[in-house]
């Protein structure tokens, strides 16, 4: 099993930028997809971006975050990134990194808090 240890989240104005790190370890297959998720209060979580893991790594983002957030991974040290530009209020949640296109996730971590204030 894989685990998954996110970091990056912090507290930015609107219109700030953030870059979001999802470090794994153990038994992490670098073909599977992996995605971008976040979960406000009251809310379910949400799968916001998501990146194949073989033929060049393509991308898909949800609209609410299309042109905004990047996804990116190095699979040679097991990362994924999420870069944030344009952060508005409605950003703010905890996020976290996962296997996407399945329901046969890894453990979830602990995700970052991202805040975006008004």
């Amino acid at each position: 099993q894989a685990q998954l240890v996110e970091s990056g989240g912090g507290l930015v104005q609107t219109g700030g930028s953030l870059r979001l790190s999802c470090v794994a370890s153990g038994s992490f297959c670098s073909i599977f997809t992996i995605g971008w998720y976040r979960q406000a209060p009251g809310k379910q979580r949400e799968l916001v971006a998501s990146i194949t893991g073989s033929g060049g790594g393509s991308t898909d983002s949800d609209d609410a975050v299309k042109g905004r957030f990047t996804i990116s991974r190095d699979n040679a040290k097991k990362m994924v990134y999420l870069q944030m530009n344009s952060l508005q209020p409605e950003d703010t949640a905890t996020y976290y990194c996962n296997r996407a296109q399945t329901t046969n996730y890894y453990p979830w971590g602990q995700g970052t808090q991202v805040t975006v204030s008004s």
